[in-house]
C-alpha cells in the first residue's frame, strides 16, 4: 500500500510539473543534517540558551532513536525496493541510511515540533510551527525518497522525544544537582548503539547482476553519526552548565556579532576540522568523532569563547 501511495503521489507530481516539486524540496532543506545544527546553534547562541539547551537535548534523543531504529529495521529505499519508484531531482543525494523513519520528520519534529508541544507558547503559533513539522515530512514522500510508514513514525516518535525532553528539564531545573544523570545515561545508551550498529548482522540481497543492493556497513555508517553528535551535545551541555553559564540576555548588537562569528566559525570547523578528522581517522570510530566534534563545539566551545570575549 505504501508503495501505492508513492506512485500516486509520482503520478500526480509529473502530472502537474515541477512548481509544487520545487516547493517540497525547500520544505525538506528544514530537515536535513546540515541545516537541523544551524537552526539550533542560532537559537541556542542567539535568541534563548533555555530554549535552545531543549532543542539541542531533544535532538541528541531523536537521534539515537533514529539511528537504532535504522540500523534494526534496515528498510531498504523505496526507489530499491519498487524500480518504478523515481525520486524527484536530486532528492535522492539527501536520502543516506536506511529508510525506516525518516530522518528529516524527526529532525522537523525536533526543531520546529520542539515549540508544539510546549503549551506555554501561544496556540496560533503552534499551529503554525505544527504545519511546518507536517511539511517537512511530506515532502519526504512526496520527492520519493520514503514511505508514509516512514514519516509518519518519523513524525510520531520525534514529537514524544520533544516532550520526553520537555519534562525532563523541567526535572533537572528543579532538581540542578541531578543534571549529571542525563549526560550519563544519554552517552552510555548511545556507546551502547555504536556497538550494536558496529557487531550486528545486515541483509544481503542482490539485482539481476548479482551486485548487492544495499551495504549495510555503509548505511549504518548514519547511526555512527548520531552517536557522535549526542554525545557532543550532552558532553557540551553539561559542561556549560557547570563551568561556562553564558547568557542570552544581551543587547542586538551582540546577537548579531554572535550570529555572524558564530557561523563563520563553526563551518569552519565544520568543513575543515571535522572533515580532516573523519578522513584521518576513518571508518565508524572517525564519523564518531567529526560529529562529536562539530556538536561539541556548538554546546561548549563556542559558548566559552563568549564567555571569554564578551567580559566587560
Amino acid at each position: 500500500m505504501d508503495i501505492d501511495i508513492l506512485l500516486a503521489l509520482q503520478q500526480f507530481r509529473n502530472g502537474i510539473g515541477g512548481c509544487l516539486a520545487e516547493f517540497m524540496t525547500k520544505m525538506t532543506f528544514f530537515g536535513e543534517l546540515s541545516t537541523t545544527p544551524v537552526l539550533l546553534a542560532i537559537v541556542y547562541w542567539c535568541i534563548s540558551k533555555e530554549y535552545g539547551s531543549y532543542l539541542m537535548v531533544g535532538w541528541a534523543g531523536n537521534r539515537l532513536i533514529n539511528g537504532c531504529l535504522k540500523v534494526t529495521a534496515c528498510a531498504y529505499r523505496p526507489w530499491i525496493r519498487d524500480a518504478r519508484i523515481i525520486p524527484y531531482g536530486n532528492s535522492i543525494q539527501t536520502a543516506t541510511g536506511y529508510s525506516f523513519p525518516s530522518g528529516h520528520s524527526m529532525n522537523g519534529a525536533t526543531v520546529f515540533g520542539g515549540g508544539l508541544v510546549r503549551k506555554d507558547f501561544p496556540l496560533p503559533l503552534r499551529i503554525v510551527l505544527g504545519i511546518i513539522v507536517f511539511l517537512i515530512a511530506f515532502s519526504r514522500i512526496y520527492l520519493g525518497v520514503h514511505t508514509p510508514q516512514d514519516i509518519l513514525v518519523g513524525m510520531t516518535a520525534g514529537l514524544a522525544m520533544m516532550w520526553v525532553t520537555f519534562k525532563l528539564m523541567q526535572w533537572v531545573d528543579a532538581h540542578p544537582e541531578k543534571d549529571w544523570i542525563v549526560p550519563c545515561v544519554g552517552i552510555t545508551l548511545a556507546a551502547i548503539i555504536a556497538v550494536y550498529a558496529a557487531f550486528k548482522s545486515y541483509p544481503v540481497d542482490y539485482d539481476a547482476q548479482g551486485k548487492v543492493l544495499v551495504d549495510g556497513a555503509k548505511m549504518a555508517n548514519d547511526t555512527f553519526k548520531c552517536v557522535g553528535w549526542c554525545s557532543g551535545i550532552l558532553l557540551g551541555w553539561i559542561l556549560e552548565r557547570r563551568f561556562v553559564r553564558f547568557s542570552t540576555d544581551i543587547t542586538m548588537i551582540k546577537r548579531i556579532m554572535r550570529l555572524v562569528t558564530g557561523l563563520l566559525s563553526y563551518y569552519a570547523v565544520n568543513l575543515i576540522l571535522c572533515s580532516k578528522l573523519k578522513t584521518m581517522i576513518g571508518g565508524p570510530v572517525g564519523s564518531i568523532v567529526s560529529c562529536f566534534v562539530q556538536m561539541f563545539y556548538i554546546a561548549f566551545i563556542y559558548p566559552l569563547c563568549l564567555k571569554y570575549f564578551e567580559k566587560p
